[in-house]
């Protein structure tokens, strides 16, 4: 990937909620393929970056996104270009099926993408015994591989993914994180917002580190392993 273009590039990116400056800054770039981790600790802004990015929180700074700058643009348009979200807050329709909030997810029904509804409930057994079961009564991890699935129905370039495996059993997490390979491998670029550390560091190529609102670290999940004073400072309870 070396001299690739950045697909998504982020620079001087703040953002305030209310008079609270929760943004400082942050400079970050994801190139083609690539699997980005972005830790630390909850309240220094690593959510509302991701949001801050989708147009979801008023950005002031710069955001290329394949070339073009989507920086004040609404949500549904970066969407249309190819940027997936996936929220923290597993935002699925529960009165309507699995399969139905799948097919919510597409965006263009005359071209196929990646993936098609049956590649999806067939990477998930649980989701294909339920596919047409109302989709509020899925278990906390069966919601979050919803919620991921329905986004990649959109056949993103690139996606966020905020704190996919929060709240779940082991078990759970260790498929959220092969999903999250899976994605990887077919060539998605990834962003993930997360603090597990285990899983981040299996398929990041790159890591962030965030503090008070800005990057404090970057650098190879190989080279944060070995800055046992970044993770003591910036990462550790």
């Amino acid at each position: 990937m070396t001299g690739a273009e950045p697909m998504l590039k982020v620079e001087n990116l703040h953002a305030y909620y209310g008079k609270s400056h929760v943004l400082q800054g942050v400079d970050l770039e994801i190139l083609p393929g690539e699997v980005v981790a972005l830790l630390g600790r909850n309240g220094v802004g690593r959510s509302t970056t991701a949001k801050a990015i989708m147009g979801e929180v008023a950005p002031q700074g710069n955001v290329t996104f394949k070339g073009q700058r989507i920086s004040g643009l609404e949500s549904h348009r970066i969407a249309h270009l190819g940027l997936g979200y996936v929220p923290e807050n597993r935002d699925i329709f529960p009165m309507m099926t699995v399969r139905e909030n799948l097919v919510l997810g597409i965006k263009n029904m005359r071209r196929s993408g990646r993936w098609n509804i049956e590649d999806m409930l067939d990477m998930f057994p649980n989701l294909k015994a339920r596919a047409d079961t109302a989709a509020g009564v899925l278990s906390g991890g069966e919601k979050q591989m919803l919620t991921i699935c329905r986004t990649l129905m959109g056949n993103p370039d690139l996606v966020i993914i905020d704190e996919p495996t929060e709240g779940l059993a082991p078990k759970i997490v260790q498929q959220v994180g092969d999903l999250i390979a899976t994605i990887a491998k077919a060539g998605v670029a990834i962003l993930l917002v997360e603090q597990k550390l285990s899983i981040a560091l299996r398929i990041a190529d790159r890591v962030y580190v965030m503090g008070h609102g800005n990057i404090v670290y970057s650098g190879t999940p190989k080279d944060f392993l070995g800055r046992e004073d970044v993770r003591r400072e910036w990462l550790e309870v």
